[in-house]
């Protein structure tokens, strides 16, 4: 039963923590303009950019510190469109929930027509695209450190994604999470537990990324998350000591993240060309890409069917970036977006910049080429810098089986003007009348992927 006495004590060390997350917020926020903590260049749009970031950090991280509850699970959104972070997909619905590696949970969902995810024809509606359930030891970030960084650290567990799922006729199904499969057991499962040259690791988050490509008719997947031995118990009522807890986490993890991904884009990405550590993911120079590669744990817990390539770009208002790709296998999705250099998407809402394996149309040659510009070139596969003379390359490309031939990239800077010489003459064209319901149907799939009823 809760006193009514007044708690003098419980007063006291509440204000004295919620001081303390302040003090560590107030560290955050020099990761926007010292340089000592090597951010973006302060021009008006970066700093704008990233007093948001910080603000989208301190709102995912007031939900990680008091909503997450190993106990009492549930997914929440790991990334949205106000704190967009760790150079997002623009595809992806990032889904996270809390567990604890030794304990045993049951996923549930529902999608719409899942005919796709066995190669049939998708039908409208349908579930996403592409779906992946991957357990990870921990946030990348959350320690400040880059030392994190390694596979003694750093590790996903069990994975599995929507070709390899079990399903219902109805487009349900379950998924257990446990450190080892029940007996007997033969449905779709998940392991939550990792080693490491001989040294066992416990997985603490489950991680869901949902996928889209036909941003138009694909839906989010409804879904549940109950730890078994805790089904029908009430969670405990929050205490002093555990908001306490809860301001500590906060601040914490705030301040571990802005600084951890400013020293990861300088030093592991080498993305002002001045790192003196020279990683097999560093950025090879503007207006170049590094050879697609999987993730290791140099990326951090990355999704691990992904293959990456990443670079950046610098374009003056009258230049013009045209990437050229061949894709000897075809991957089961696709995914090409452009990113600031706090690591936020670009508003891939309002303009496109984005395409997807979908979205993107490939020429008459086989291969996919991308126009990255400042403005319209009148072509489908523009991707729009929003403004921005310099950002990040992300391509992603997803492949349950490795193939032993990864795709190969051309990027040749070109001037504006002279875009469509170097492009094949059958390029498919875009009128402004198609770029505008293009834009309307990101507005509407953005809306209803990020809704909050």
């Amino acid at each position: 039963m809760d006193s009514t006495e007044i708690d003098n004590q419980a007063k006291s060390d509440l204000q004295t923590a919620f001081a303390g997350m302040l003090a560590e917020l107030e560290k955050a926020r020099e990761a926007i303009d010292d340089p000592a903590l090597k951010p973006p260049p302060a021009t008006a749009r970066n700093l704008a950019e990233g007093y948001r970031y910080l603000s989208g950090y301190l709102f995912a991280a007031s939900e990680r510190a008091f909503a997450e509850d190993v106990d009492f699970p549930y997914f929440r959104r790991a990334i949205q469109t106000i704190n967009k972070s760790t150079w997002d997909n623009a595809d992806n619905l990032y889904l996270s929930a809390p567990i604890d590696g030794s304990a045993s949970y049951r996923i549930r969902c529902k999608a719409q027509d899942t005919a796709h995810w066995r190669g049939g024809t998708q039908s409208k509606p349908s579930a996403p695209w592409y779906l992946i359930f991957t357990a990870i030891t921990h946030y990348t970030g959350d320690t400040g450190s880059l030392a994190e960084l390694t596979p003694a650290t750093t590790n996903n567990g069990g994975s599995i994604d929507s070709s390899q799922l079990q399903l219902e006729a109805d487009g349900s199904f379950e998924i257990i999470l446990a450190p080892e499969k029940p007996a007997g057991f033969n449905g779709n499962f998940i392991c939550t537990r990792t080693e490491h040259e001989g040294v066992e690791q416990q997985c603490n988050y489950i991680i869901c990324r949902e996928l889209f490509a036909d941003w138009e008719n694909e839906q989010a997947i409804d879904m549940n998350i109950v730890r078994l031995d805790k089904i029908g118990q009430p969670q405990p009522a929050i205490t002093p000591e555990k908001v306490i807890a809860n301001f500590d986490s906060l601040g914490k993890v705030v301040n571990a993240q802005m600084r951890f991904w400013n020293d990861f884009f300088a030093t592991i990405l080498d993305g002002y060309g001045d790192s003196p550590l020279k990683t097999p993911v560093a950025f090879p120079g503007p207006n170049k890409l590094n050879n697609p590669a999987p993730p290791t744990a140099q990326v951090g817990a990355a999704q691990a069917t992904n293959v990456y390539s990443g670079g950046m770009y610098l374009l003056e208002e009258d230049e013009a970036l045209i990437i050229e790709q061949t894709i000897p296998v075809k991957p089961d999705y696709t995914g090409f977006n452009l990113n600031n250099i706090w690591g936020e998407s670009f508003d891939y809402t309002n303009y496109q910049s984005s395409l997807n394996n979908l979205q993107a149309q490939a020429d008459s040659d086989g291969k996919v080429r991308y126009v990255i510009a400042h403005k319209d070139p009148g072509v489908n596969n523009w991707l729009d810098t929003t403004g921005h003379n310099t950002g990040m390359l992300s391509q992603r490309w997803a492949y349950t089986d490795l193939p032993e031939q990864l795709p190969t990239l051309v990027v040749t800077k070109v001037p504006f003007d002279q875009v469509l010489q170097h492009l094949p003459t059958d390029t498919v064209s875009v009128s402004a009348e198609q770029r505008l319901n293009e834009i309307r149907i990101r507005q509407e799939h953005t809306q209803r992927r990020f809704r909050q009823y």
